[in-house]
C-alpha cells in the first residue's frame, strides 16, 4: 500500500519513548477470548485490545460504539446520533463478519445478522477484549474479521455499592446504581441504568430512493435504554466454580421513516447463561457452559405532524440457545490441549413468513499451544456441521519467536467463514436458499514488544501487517433480483499501536491503514469497499493532579464511499474530545466532557448527521460501607 501515513506508524513507539525517561511495571491484563484459554496479553500470538472498566471511566464514554470508536483495525459507522444502527467493521471485513459475545454466549439477530451495539448498556461492561482476525477455527461462523467479546460486572470482595448521575446537551439524562459484593469465595453484582436523550434529527434525507433515507423528516429522534445486568457465583472449591449471568436492555428509538417503514423502532435483548469450571484432575480442566440470547426488534409509525396514535407495522424475534464443553490438557510443561464442542439452535419469528424458521449447528474444534525456549505455536482446527450448508472445515496456524531484546515477532495464517442469514436465505424477495457461506483466508505478520523505561515509566507497542482474501461475499444481484454469492474481495492492512506511562502522564496512540478491494468481476472490480475509511488515527493523552485529572482524544479518519460504485465520497474528518474529573471526596468523583469541540460536521454514512458539539457532566458516588 502507498499511505504516507505509514512514517507516523513507524514513528508510534518512538513517539511512546519519548513520554519516559526512567522504568516502571505496567500491569499486564489477562485475555481469554484469543484462544479461549486465559494468557497474559503479551503473550498471545493474536492482535488483540482489552479496554477495562478504568478504561471506560477515564474517557468517560457513553455508548460501546463510542467506545470502540478508534480501535485499531475498527471502524464504526452509525446512522444518526445516540441510540441509531450503529456498525462495527473490523479489518476491512464486512459489518456481520464479526462475531460478538457477552460471557461467552453469541448474542445479534439470526434474521438481519447484526448486533446492535447501540442498545448495549455500557454501565454494565466491566472489560471488553477486541480479537482481529480470523477466529472461525475456535468459534465458528461469522468470526472472519474477528471477535468481540464483552464481560459484564462480576463483582466480588466487601459490599461496594455504587451511584452515577449525569445529564447535557440535548436534554441527555443517565442514572445507574449498583451493588456488588460477595465475600472471598463468592462473588455477584446487580446493576440497572436508564439513559434517555432528545437525539438529533437522524437523517438529512430526500425524497428519493437512492439517497439516505429516502425521506424528508425533520425532527429530532429520541433514544431511550433501560439496561439490567445480573452476575453471581461461588467456588466450592479450587476444583468446582460456578458462574450465573444476566444482561438484559429494552429500547426506544426514533429514527427518519414513513408509514410504510416505520419511523420508531422498540427492541429487546436479553442473554442468560451459566458456566461450571471443574478441575477433575490437576492438569485436566473441563468447561462446561450454556445459554439463550433473544432479539426482538418492532417497528411502529408515529406521525409527527397529526399525532396520531403509534401503529404497529413489523416484528422479528430471535431466539438462540448454546451449549459448550471444553476440555483444556495440560500435556506436558508450557504444552496446552484444549478439546471442544459447541452446539447451537437458532429459531425466528415474527409478521415476516420465513421458509424455514429454524436451524442448528454442531462444532467441534481442538486447539493445541506450546512453547519451547523462546518459540511461541499455536494450531486450532474446528468442523460445523449446519443443518442448511452441510459441513465446513476451518482451521489456522500462527508461530511467534520471543528475542532477548523483549520483541516478538509472529506470523499467522487462517481460514474463517460466515453462515447467510435468515434474511439473506429467506426474506420475500429478496432470500437465495442456495446461497454458499462466504469464505475468507487471512495471512498476518506481527512484530511487538515491551518498553522497559525506568523504575517509574513503562510502555509497549504493536505492529501488525495482514491480508485477507474473502470469496463468495453476499451481496444483491440485480439479475435474479435477490440475494447472490457475486463479489470477492480482497483487503490488505497496517496497524501500529502504543501505550506508555510516565509518573501522572499517560498515552495511547494507533494508526490503521486500509487498502479494502472489490475484487468482483463487475464494473466495481478496484473500488474500495463502501464505509471503511483507508487512514484512521487516535491518540489519547491524559495527566493526573493530585484530585484533578484531565485528558484529551484526537481522532482522524480518512475518506471512504458510500457505494459500491465509488460515486458517494464522504469526505474524512477529525475529533476532538476533552475530559476533566475531580475528586470531591475518596467516594464522590465529578466528571466533564466536551464532545467533539470544534463542532466537526461529518457522516459515517451518506446523508445521515452525526451530533455536534456537546456538553456532558456526570457524578459518581461510591460510598465505603462499613
Amino acid at each position: 500500500m502507498k499511505h504516507p501515513l505509514i512514517l507516523a506508524a513507524v514513528s508510534l513507539p518512538l513517539a511512546v519513548v519519548a513520554l519516559a525517561d526512567e522504568p516502571a511495571t505496567l500491569l499486564e491484563p489477562v485475555v481469554v477470548t484469543a484462544t479461549r484459554t486465559p494468557q497474559p496479553q503479551n503473550e498471545t500470538l493474536a492482535s488483540v485490545t482489552v479496554i477495562d472498566r478504568a478504561e471506560i471511566e477515564r474517557r468517560q464514554a457513553r455508548s460501546v460504539p463510542d467506545l470502540l470508536r478508534g480501535v485499531p483495525g475498527v471502524a464504526v459507522t452509525q446512522t444518526g446520533g445516540r441510540g441509531q444502527t450503529a456498525s462495527i467493521f473490523m479489518r476491512g471485513t464486512n459489518s456481520d463478519h464479526v462475531l460478538v459475545l457477552i460471557d461467552g454466549v453469541k448474542i445479534g439477530s439470526a434474521t438481519s445478522g447484526r448486533t446492535p451495539f447501540e442498545d448495549i448498556p455500557i454501565e454494565q461492561i466491566e472489560r471488553i477484549e477486541v480479537v482481529r482476525g480470523p477466529r472461525s477455527s475456535l468459534y465458528g461462523s461469522e468470526a472472519i474479521g474477528g471477535v468481540i467479546q464483552i464481560f459484564t460486572r462480576r463483582g466480588g470482595g466487601p459490599l461496594a455499592p455504587r451511584i452515577s448521575v449525569g445529564g447535557g446537551t440535548l436534554n441527555t439524562m443517565e442514572v445507574s446504581a449498583g451493588l456488588s459484593g460477595g465475600g472471598d469465595r463468592g462473588w455477584f453484582d446487580l446493576g440497572a441504568n436508564l439513559d434517555r436523550t432528545d437525539g438529533i434529527n437522524a437523517c438529512r434525507g430526500r425524497s428519493s430512493p437512492s439517497a439516505g433515507c429516502r425521506v424528508e423528516q425533520f425532527d429530532r429522534d429520541r433514544a431511550r435504554n433501560l439496561g439490567l445486568s445480573m452476575r453471581a457465583g461461588y467456588a466450592f472449591s479450587d476444583a468446582i466454580e460456578l458462574d450465573v449471568h444476566l444482561l438484559r436492555s429494552e429500547n426506544r428509538s426514533d429514527f427518519d421513516g414513513s408509514k410504510f417503514a416505520g419511523n420508531v423502532s422498540r427492541s429487546e435483548q436479553q442473554v442468560l447463561g451459566t458456566t461450571a469450571t471443574l478441575q477433575p484432575l490437576e492438569p485436566w480442566t473441563l468447561i462446561l457452559s450454556g445459554g439463550r440470547s433473544w432479539d426482538q426488534y418492532r417497528v411502529f409509525f408515529d406521525d409527527p405532524e397529526t399525532n396520531v396514535n403509534t401503529y404497529f407495522l413489523d416484528r422479528f424475534d430471535t431466539e438462540r440457545d448454546t451449549l459448550s464443553v471444553q476440555n483444556n490438557v495440560a500435556i506436558a510443561e508450557g504444552q496446552l490441549l484444549t478439546l471442544g464442542a459447541d452446539y447451537q439452535d437458532d429459531r425466528v419469528d415474527g409478521t415476516v413468513n420465513y421458509a424455514e424458521n429454524s436451524r442448528d449447528n454442531l462444532g467441534v474444534f481442538g486447539e493445541y499451544q506450546g512453547r519451547f525456549g523462546a518459540s511461541d505455536l499455536t494450531l486450532s482446527l474446528r468442523q460445523d456441521d449446519n443443518e442448511q450448508f452441510g459441513k465446513h472445515a476451518t482451521g489456522s496456524a500462527a508461530i511467534g519467536y520471543l528475542f532477548q531484546n523483549a520483541i516478538q515477532v509472529s506470523l499467522s495464517y487462517g481460514t474463517a467463514f460466515k453462515a447467510p442469514s435468515f434474511n439473506d436465505l429467506y426474506y420475500p424477495d429478496y432470500g437465495n436458499p442456495d446461497l454458499d457461506p462466504e469464505q475468507s483466508r487471512s495471512l498476518e505478520f506481527g512484530v511487538k514488544g515491551l518498553l522497559p523505561l525506568g523504575p517509574e515509566a513503562t510502555g509497549r507497542w504493536d505492529l501488525s501487517l495482514y491480508q485477507t482474501e474473502i470469496d463468495d461475499l453476499i451481496a444483491y444481484d440485480s439479475a435474479i433480483m435477490g440475494a447472490a454469492n457475486v463479489q470477492e474481495a480482497r483487503i490488505r492492512g497496517f496497524e501500529a499501536s502504543g501505550e506508555a506511562r510516565y509518573r501522572d502522564w499517560s498515552l495511547q496512540t494507533n494508526l490503521t491503514l486500509l487498502e479494502p478491494e472489490n475484487r468482483s468481476s463487475s464494473a466495481a472490480r478496484g473500488n474500495l469497499l463502501p464505509r471503511r475509511p483507508e487512514q484512521s488515527f487516535k491518540i489519547d493523552l491524559d495527566r493526573q493532579f493530585d484530585r484533578w485529572s484531565a485528558g484529551a482524544s484526537l481522532f482522524v479518519a480518512g475518506r471512504r464511499f458510500d457505494d459500491l460504485a465509488n460515486k458517494v465520497r464522504l469526505d474524512g474528518y477529525t475529533l476532538v474530545d476533552l475530559r476533566a474529573e475531580y475528586d470531591i471526596t475518596d467516594e464522590l468523583r465529578l466528571q466533564a466532557r466536551l464532545e467533539n469541540a470544534f463542532d466537526e460536521d461529518y457522516e459515517t454514512a451518506y446523508l445521515y448527521n452525526q451530533p455536534g458539539r456537546a456538553f456532558y457532566l456526570t457524578l459518581r458516588y461510591t460510598p465505603t460501607l462499613p
